[in-house]
């Protein structure tokens, strides 16, 4: 019989309302952006052609998000054991160096419409800002909706994109309205350089928490001390070391230890109470503890300065 690998956990994310929201906000997100930039060719405002790029952004980001949600829901394998979940991490690095880029090329337009002023058609443009705002919002809150039902790096980004949309509807509006009463056309590459300013923190944002992920870094909820102190509480446990905590995706969380323990104690009972403690503490499922004796495993100096430490407490 063929030998089949065993996991306690999926490792898969099976998240419905995370893709039908994806879904929604793609479909309306896709039909304004075609709006958008027939609206700013027709008007030719920098303004509302940034932010049209910020939503041609925001197209390729969500399919990016879709992909990474379809990708996490296939289940693990022999190549692949901790599944797809990773791909989630890797869509929203791409989404965020996406939104730097579109953010520099927007900074440069800018500049080149401030040396160089155009006319804009601000009647259309106005129009047009003004149907983007009401679209935004109601992106803004099917999707600040979501994030809180289910944790997704790629909802909180595509909320992020949206966030940064809203602002940016509402620069294109007071952009017309000024250039309507005052007739300085500089108001328009001005508003789209902050447009700029705004997707470039966004995407600095996403691309910092999915480079820490894919870094392995300990997740910033945990403080790493504070669980080795936990480990070190059970029954048995003399020292904790050789700690790794990180995140495979947003939500799933990955801890190895070794740990050396007292003879006289079952290493099977230290290895379920620390599985225990990480997981009703700290919501860890994944977990894998390594049970040592100083005496039979070598550790270098580290092991012989343990040893005679603990021998110094025994004399004591």
């Amino acid at each position: 019989m063929k030998h089949m690998d065993y996991h306690h956990l999926d490792h898969v994310k099976d998240q419905q309302t995370s893709k039908k929201t994806l879904w929604i906000t793609l479909f309306i997100t896709l039909f304004f952006t075609i709006v958008e930039i027939i609206g700013g060719l027709l008007s030719n405002s920098l303004a509302l052609l940034s932010d049209s790029a910020h939503m041609i952004s925001d197209v390729l980001a969500l399919a990016l998000s879709m992909t990474a949600i379809y990708m996490a829901s296939r289940k693990p394998n022999s190549r692949y054991t901790f599944g797809y979940l990773r791909f989630e991490i890797v869509a929203s690095f791409l989404n965020g160096a996406a939104l730097a880029v579109i953010a520099v090329g927007i900074f440069i337009e800018g500049i080149k419409r401030m040396i160089s002023p155009q006319e804009v058609d601000l009647k259309l443009m106005l129009t047009i800002a003004s149907i983007g705002l009401l679209v935004n919002i109601i992106l803004t809150v099917v999707l600040s909706r979501s994030s809180k039902e289910e944790e997704n790096l790629n909802i909180q980004s595509a909320l992020w994109h949206f966030i940064g949309d809203l602002l940016s509807s509402v620069g294109v509006i007071l952009s017309a309205i000024i250039i309507y009463f005052t007739g300085f056309t500089l108001f328009d590459p001005l508003i789209s350089m902050v447009i700029g300013a705004i997707i470039f923190t966004g995407g600095a944002k996403i691309i910092r928490a999915s480079y820490l992920i894919i870094m392995e870094s300990v997740p910033e909820k945990f403080d790493l001390e504070e669980i080795r102190q936990d480990i070190a509480q059970v029954e048995g446990v003399e020292d904790v070391h050789e700690m790794h905590l990180w995140a495979i995706s947003t939500d799933h969380y990955s801890i190895t230890a070794h740990v050396f323990v007292r003879e006289d104690i079952q290493p099977f009972c230290v290895i379920l109470a620390v599985n225990e403690t990480l997981k009703n503490k700290y919501g860890i499922n994944h977990s894998t503890i390594q049970v040592e004796h100083a005496q039979f495993h070598d550790h270098g100096e580290y092991g012989k300065m343990f040893l005679q430490q603990r021998e110094g407490q025994l004399s004591s």
